[in-house]
């Protein structure tokens, strides 16, 4: 499967907004985009108005790379979504929030999805007392998500504990440490932590 490895700023500055892919230092002055809020490239800062194809195909890469997904991914969440009752972008944002990586990263264990995905790989994190290692492993309510014990006694979860206290979205319920949640209810649609447009993503599906 292909990955990008370039520089994940070039991410932000190409779509025009933080997607909050290098944890804290999208918060500070160091941040790429706030340095230069540009696309990249030689012509980025003159670049042309963008078509209607142009607008809804950058929606689909700003949610697509804020979560660290392959377009083959991306799309099956999509189709998945498309089969079911009810508004087929809010599902599929439902879907996305629902992944382990993501749900690490809310918990505030993980800076970024991408460090978060890393956590869930190497096999630090359990699910209802498993190990689960699977990024994309979807959870439900009442599962129980935590740091393996063995691993939440090295240097650097215990780091994260101490630093525990980040704000959480309310359809999770995080333990003192901070290094365990459940969750007690399905993600809505202002439980995002971006400004997406999902019906762009839609309509560009549906063409």
């Amino acid at each position: 499967m292909a990955r990008y490895t370039g520089p994940v700023c070039r991410l932000c500055r190409r779509e025009g907004c933080k997607l909050f892919l290098k944890g804290d230092r999208c918060f500070s002055e160091k941040c790429g985009f706030t340095k230069r809020p540009v696309a990249p490239g030689q012509h980025g800062q003159s670049r042309k108005k963008a078509s209607e194809y142009g607008i809804q195909l950058r929606e689909k890469q700003k949610v697509k790379r804020a979560y660290g997904m392959s377009e083959k991914q991306f799309r099956s969440y999509f189709e998945l979504a498309a089969k079911q009752r009810g508004v087929t972008g809010a599902y599929m944002l439902m879907l996305l929030e629902l992944r382990l990586d993501n749900v690490i990263y809310r918990m505030g264990v993980g800076d970024s999805r991408a460090q978060a995905r890393q956590f869930v790989l190497h096999g630090h994190i359990t699910v209802n007392g498993k190990k689960v290692d699977i990024p994309s492993y979807r959870v439900s309510v009442g599962d129980v998500i935590a740091v393996k014990a063995k691993s939440a006694g090295t240097e650097r979860f215990k780091q994260i504990a101490e630093q525990a206290g980040k704000p959480v979205p309310k359809w999770l319920s995080v333990a003192e440490g901070g290094l365990s949640a459940s969750v007690v209810a399905l993600p809505e649609r202002d439980d995002m932590d971006l400004t997406i447009e999902e019906h762009l993503i839609v309509e560009l599906y549906s063409r």
